[in-house]
């Protein structure tokens, strides 16, 4: 009986990973493809960062995609279960702490999976001031996956580990 299990259950792992590397679509990218993947989700990384620098974190809401998906993650744990959460909190919450930030990425990996999906991976570091005029600074490393909408490129879920000080 344990025999038959086992291997009942080997074939339908073998069978699985036939029908996943058969319709993976990840090896099916050009090399110009996956070149322009890279580069778009680099731009819009860059302007992230540069949106939040400048009109502070309601600028996020620009980039999380805007669908009943988007989840978000943080230190291993739900954060904004989608991106209602998301909009509440930074509305009604963040952007009333935070008067300052600056956002700064470094040693950006970005993987085309498909032409319409990148997975993302990057150092982050923000200095911030609150509205009592105190500094602070965090960083740590943020992964995602981006996808390409309607309105250029989202991403369609995020996590943030956060560094902790010593």
């Amino acid at each position: 009986m344990k025999c038959k299990l086992i291997i009942g259950s080997c074939f339908g792992c073998l069978l699985f990973f036939i029908f996943i590397s058969c319709n993976s679509k990840t090896g099916s990218l050009t090399g110009q493809q996956s070149m322009e993947v890279k580069e778009d989700v680099q731009k819009m990384m860059d302007m992230t960062a540069s949106d939040i620098s400048h009109d502070g974190p309601v600028a996020w809401l620009k980039y999380f995609e805007n669908t009943p998906d988007f989840f978000m993650a943080s230190d291993g744990q739900i954060v904004f279960p989608n991106y209602d959460s998301a909009t509440a909190f930074i509305k009604n919450t963040l952007a009333r702490q935070i008067k300052k930030i600056e956002l700064h990425w470094s040693n950006i990996r970005i993987y085309p999976l498909t032409d319409r999906l990148a997975n993302i991976g990057a150092d982050w570091m923000e200095d911030f001031t609150d509205f009592a005029g105190n500094n602070n600074s965090q960083k740590g490393y943020f992964t995602a996956v981006a996808e390409k909408t309607l309105q250029g490129w989202r991403l369609r879920n995020a996590h943030w580990s956060v560094i902790k000080s010593k």
